[in-house]
């Protein structure tokens, strides 16, 4: 796969799957634009990518402002598009009990209404160059889990985006997909109020509820986003692909059995 020429944007890239996915694009020629709230965490992204250097854009996914100024910046520095990757989610647990409507209208706004402007703002631009879309979604978009159910209702959300966004710009020449990748292993759960035990008490149970045996790591969905976003998958569009281990295809009861553990 060559991604020499194309511009690819990339939200949530300062850690994770987002970071792992610039590093691994940048190896594969692309020119890339970044986006993520921590600056300092960017420019160490930036580092690893090596030259060129992406181009940075620093901005909260919940402004409205800052969302239009990633667009505006990115086809301000290139000239074009062709190739958005929806990858910043964050992750809010409790139950239908507990959660407070705060964390849902929080996780709605990053994981699912931001993907909705950012893509409007984008799509002029991808028809331009007949680009396409990835979205990073979430096994949780396929399966429920207990404790995360705003979580799982935005990411199915997404699913439902994807297929629908699929359909309408068919006609365009423009292609979206997404990846529901299962556990892996990153820093978003620090965010959670999770501490650094409970963190990795969480990945050891998840380890055993993939059919592998195993979390992912970054660098295994980075690769699958690429492929997606890439002309080898010039006949695919609409499929929501699950990179996940094998964990879609457990048991729900092997996997509440793991859970109590």
């Amino acid at each position: 796969m060559s991604f020499k020429g194309k511009v690819v944007l990339i939200t949530g890239a300062s850690s994770g799957i987002g970071a792992g996915t610039a590093i691994y694009l940048a190896q594969l020629g692309a020119s890339l634009s970044i986006t993520g709230r921590n600056k300092f965490n960017l420019n160490k992204v930036a580092e690893q990518c090596g030259q060129p250097k992406p181009f940075l854009v620093t901005g909260d996914l919940a402004n409205e402002n800052d969302v239009k100024n990633i667009i505006d910046s990115t086809i301000e520095h290139y000239g074009k598009l062709d190739v958005l990757i929806n990858n910043a989610g964050i992750v809010e647990c409790g139950t239908i009990e507990t959660i407070s409507l705060k964390q849902y209208d929080n996780i709605m706004n990053v994981n699912v209404r931001s993907v909705f402007q950012l893509t409007t703002l984008a799509v002029p631009h991808l028809i331009k160059t007949k680009g396409n879309i990835v979205n990073v979604s979430s096994i949780g978009g396929l399966r429920p889990f207990k404790n995360r159910t705003p979580y799982c209702m935005s990411k199915a959300a997404l699913d439902q985006f994807t297929r629908c966004v699929a359909l309408e710009l068919a006609s365009r020449q423009v292609r979206v997909n997404s990846v529901n990748p299962g556990a892996v292993i990153t820093d978003i759960h620090r965010n959670t109020g999770m501490n650094q035990e409970q963190i990795k008490i969480y990945y050891e149970k998840m380890n055993r509820a993939h059919a592998l045996g195993r979390n992912g790591d970054t660098l295994e969905i980075a690769k699958s986003i690429a492929f997606l976003a890439s002309d080898d998958a010039s006949f695919i569009t609409g499929v929501t692909i699950p990179v996940d281990g094998g964990l879609h295809v457990m048991s729900f009861q092997s996997c509440e059995d793991i859970a109590k553990q």
